[in-house]
């Protein structure tokens, strides 16, 4: 029998591998000083990796629930690996459009593939603490740009950037395929030792699942909508500021660049932290009343932000975004398996990934655009906070579904009762 947190371990593993894609910004000036690429033509490539990660995500979910872990993380090894490392070769031959196919295409299907395969797999792990469980994974996507930007930096300045290209994409091979030789799923029926004699002591409680479900029959129910709209909205309203918070921090509150770049810094540590403190609280106060807090804080700080001009209010606000931010992605597999079961939670996870896709072309365009019409990145702070609203209605409606199915619960096992006495 493997280690549970041997297994989680090399989940972070993958994770960190993955997550460094959130420190492609590293690259652009030196891409743009070697070639004369503008910003744009040099983001399209983190746009479109996000892109191919959410429907990577969604169309290879039942590739991993039908080969399972040790062979998706193989897959994504392969994928991500060749996709950093052709990126060399672009590099070499100073082409975009080879860029765009081997970090944004084959990159990006890596992510997708990548992302989804441990986290599904540590749930069923982890009944006693699916929120853990999978925070711990997906915090190592939160912190990898903390680890991979000094590197990638070093890098760049000693060897250039088609070598540090060449070197990460070999060396996150080589990470991802160890982490995923060690992937399995736990035997059916599975439960850590001593966990039944704690259920029956009283002293813990056993992961309750509403439903067991199909992907394909999940799609069909209203929760599973209710699940992505609240992604799409946490995603968009903070991945559009994540995009404009260090010019959003020097227009508000007048703070030097140095120390709007720190901020910057800052609140990606905060983005991780949330990641694993959220997931952690989910499995005491419960998915439902966790996503709830994310939105009521989120209303007040939306609505309040562009009238402060504390400095240490308005960090401290920017931070707390940012755990609500990373908290949704840490989240969203537990909840998944509270509400569909764990039977294709791999493949139900990727469907509402799509939500992520969507909501990194949406939040950044919305936040120039608006900077691009009022001359300021503040008024779309009020419109994110409507948002937010939206979001936190449907976090109530959600619950409607989750009593009515509890309700069919408690009147299966009353008449089960009843045949047996």
């Amino acid at each position: 029998m493997k280690n549970r947190w041997l297994i989680a371990l090399s989940a972070v593993g993958i994770h960190i591998s993955i997550g460094s894609v959130y420190a492609w910004s590293n690259f652009t000036n030196p891409l743009k000083q070697l070639f004369g690429w503008s910003d744009q033509e040099v983001a399209l490539t983190f746009s479109i990796a996000i892109l191919f990660l959410g429907l990577s995500a969604a169309f290879l979910g039942h590739f991993v629930e039908k080969h399972g872990p040790r062979k998706s993380g193989l897959l994504a090894a392969i994928f991500f690996g060749l996709g950093v490392t052709g990126s060399g070769l672009a590099v070499a031959l100073g082409s975009k459009y080879l860029l765009y196919l081997f970090y944004g295409v084959l990159g990006g299907i890596g992510l997708g593939v990548g992302y989804i395969a441990p986290v599904s797999t540590l749930v069923k792990w982890f009944p006693d603490r699916r929120g853990l469980a999978t925070g711990l994974a997906i915090m190592g996507f939160g912190f990898a740009a903390a680890i991979a930007s000094p590197v990638m930096n070093s890098l760049i300045a000693s060897v250039g950037v088609q070598n540090t290209f060449f070197i990460l994409g070999i060396t996150y091979f080589v990470i991802m395929t160890l982490s995923s030789l060690y992937l399995e799923k736990p035997p059916e029926g599975w439960l850590p030792e001593g966990f039944q004699e704690k259920v029956k002591a009283g002293k813990a409680k056993p992961s309750l699942d509403l439903a067991q479900l199909t992907a394909n029959d999940a799609v069909k129910t209203r929760r599973f909508w209710y699940l992505w709209f609240m992604l799409f909205i946490n995603v968009t309203c903070g991945i559009a500021v994540l995009a404009v918070a260090k010019p959003l921090a020097v227009e508000s509150i007048g703070i030097s660049q140095t120390a709007a770049a720190a901020l910057v810094g800052a609140i990606g540590v905060f983005n991780g932290l949330g990641r694993i403190g959220w997931a952690s609280a989910s499995d005491y106060i419960g998915r439902p009343n966790t996503y709830t807090t994310f939105f009521v804080l989120q209303i007040l700080i939306f609505f309040l932000l562009p009238n402060v001009s504390i400095k240490w209010l308005f960090v401290v606000m920017l931070t707390i975004v940012y755990t609500c931010y990373g908290g949704g992605f840490a989240c969203i597999p537990a909840y998944i398996g509270d509400l569909f079961g764990t039977k294709q939670l791999g493949a139900i996870h990727g469907y509402i990934l799509t939500a992520w896709a969507a909501a990194g072309l949406v939040g950044p365009m919305f936040a120039a655009y608006i900077k691009d019409t009022t001359g300021s990145y503040e008024g779309s702070l009020a419109f994110f906070g409507g948002l937010f609203v939206i979001a936190f209605i449907i976090s109530l409606l959600v619950r409607i579904d989750i009593r009515r199915l509890r309700a069919q619960h408690e009147q299966i096992a009353y008449v089960s009762a009843a045949k047996e006495s």
